[in-house]
């Protein structure tokens, strides 16, 4: 969370990253990254990351990095 807006998190093994609708198909585009389908249909922008894309800290700050700044773009709750 940040300033009470979702941003990042974890399900299961992967990460969801909240990257808003005008970030959503440059993030879909990243390796490893796919639609985030939580309740059976996709949720634009929020997408998931599989393990592999978040393997090494550059590529986790990278994504938390692109989460933060789509929150920091709301109003704070």
């Amino acid at each position: 969370m940040f300033q009470g807006n979702m941003c990042v998190g974890v399900v299961n093994e992967e990460l969801m990253v909240r990257v808003g609708p005008n970030a959503y198909e440059e993030a879909l585009a990243q390796p490893h990254a796919r639609k985030m389908d939580f309740t059976g249909k996709p949720m634009k922008g929020f997408v998931y990351v599989e393990a592999d894309g978040f393997a090494d800290d550059e590529d986790l700050q990278a994504w938390i990095d692109r989460g933060v700044a789509f929150a920091s773009s709301l109003p704070a709750k």
